[in-house]
């Protein structure tokens, strides 16, 4: 056990540092991908994206809704 780091608890970070892509949201997860330039980070944060988009969470554009909106 001498050679093991102390790491401060972080929930948003696994055991290695690296952050979770659960609990981001679609804008953070796109900020997260246009800063990450590994490949296989980029996949991950792109097949989380693409799990968002079909669940159906990813938010509308204002401007749909302020077209909508008329008065």
């Amino acid at each position: 056990m001498a050679g093991q780091k102390n790491r401060t608890s972080d929930p948003n970070k696994t055991k290695n540092g690296r952050p979770r892509l659960g609990p981001l949201n679609f804008k953070q997860l796109t900020d997260l991908l246009n800063k990450s330039s590994r490949p296989k980070e980029r996949a991950k944060i792109q097949r989380r994206i693409q799990t968002l988009v079909q669940r159906g969470q990813v938010p509308q554009p204002e401007t749909a809704v302020e077209d909508t909106v008329t008065e």
